[in-house]
């Protein structure tokens, strides 16, 4: 029984240490982009650049103010998490979309967004901070918010949402952070549930955030059913 207990976690580190060969070349890289970015010369030319790439008004800029340091071990840590959730997800497009637990942040009827109402249901999933107070600090974020260290905090957090998408239902992910783990969500991500399958899955944000893409992918879906048998399916 010992020699099996062993087995089990020999398995276990060297699925770890495969893990984080595999990733780290990305992760040194995006080290290498944090720490470029706490020059600010550097920093100055990546956002201007960055700006005139954005195709659509429609996609938020990427905005970093100069009084924000990049390169902490918080930030360090925060970008191994994401990018370790992002490799494990197990959302992937074509799929089946994994039905993950979440709670509501209060009962109530709201109105569908209305540009889309006829074809799709939005659904706002709130997962842990990517900026926490007490974390990876950005000066830039609208509010000033710990970790949660319990469903009471992110549930108090998650009201804040409720005010910002006052047309689309709010629910927060569970403490074991399913929803997150599932669909690699952290720091940001969009995607497109249909039939219980993902058929649309955005880049992580906040570069990969495009609300531009989700756009035509809802008119082109759009145009493709006029003619044909409605359906409703959930973002």
């Amino acid at each position: 029984m010992m020699h099996d207990s062993g087995g089990v976690q020999m398995a276990r580190v060297l699925k770890h240490a495969t893990l984080c060969l595999m990733l780290l070349p990305r992760f040194l890289v995006a080290a290498v982009m944090l720490w470029l970015l706490d020059f600010l010369c550097i920093r100055k030319k990546v956002l201007l650049k960055m700006g005139a790439k954005q195709d659509s008004p429609d996609d938020p800029p990427v905005c970093v103010s100069d009084s924000n340091r990049m390169f902490t071990l918080e930030s360090l840590r925060a970008v191994w998490y994401g990018q370790k959730l992002d490799f494990l997800k197990s959302a992937h497009l074509g799929r089946a979309a994994p039905n993950t637990e979440v709670l509501m942040v209060q009962e109530r009827r709201q109105r569908v967004v209305s540009q889309y109402a006829d074809i799709a249901d939005f659904l706002v999933v709130y997962i842990e901070e990517a900026h926490p107070s007490d974390g990876w600090v950005s000066s830039d974020a609208p509010y000033q918010i710990p970790k949660h260290r319990c469903l009471e905090d992110r549930l108090r957090a998650a009201q804040l949402m409720l005010a910002e998408v006052p047309g689309s239902n709010v629910v927060v992910d569970n403490m074991d952070n399913e929803s997150n783990a599932a669909y690699g969500a952290y720091f940001e991500r969009l995607y497109i549930v249909m039939d219980e399958r993902v058929v649309y899955q955005g880049g992580r944000g906040p570069e990969g955030y495009r609300i531009s893409e989700l756009r035509n992918w809802l008119e082109q879906y759009r145009n493709d059913r006029m003619n044909s048998h409605t359906a409703v399916f959930h973002v």
